[in-house]
């Protein structure tokens, strides 16, 4: 088995002199061994990569999301608003601004 510079003793580059490599080396075994374990079990992979990647409703997701957002935000400031001290400032304010000033 060699060792030393340049070499992990498996005959590839050593991952620090190209992390790039080593990555997608990894990435790419960590899948084979993935495959393997999930073979031994009956599941489908194919199948099972296809659902995870399928992107149907991830939309209708976000605008419910964003929905419920808006919806709490408005609830918020209803609750701010109905109070007498918010409700006197923005009173004030309105009679500040359509007063003229001589």
């Amino acid at each position: 088995m060699r060792r030393g510079c340049g070499s992990t003793g498996l005959g590839h580059p050593h991952p620090a002199h190209d992390p790039g490599q080593a990555s997608a080396r990894e990435a790419t075994l960590v899948a084979r061994a993935s495959r393997a374990r999930s073979e031994k079990r009956g599941v489908d992979m194919d199948r099972l990569t296809r659902l995870v990647d399928d992107e149907t409703g991830a939309a209708t997701a976000e605008y419910v999301i964003a929905t419920m957002a808006a919806v709490g935000f408005a609830g918020l400031l209803v609750v701010i608003l109905r109070s007498e001290e918010v409700r006197g400032i923005l009173t004030d304010m309105v009679q500040r601004a359509l007063t003229v000033q001589q």
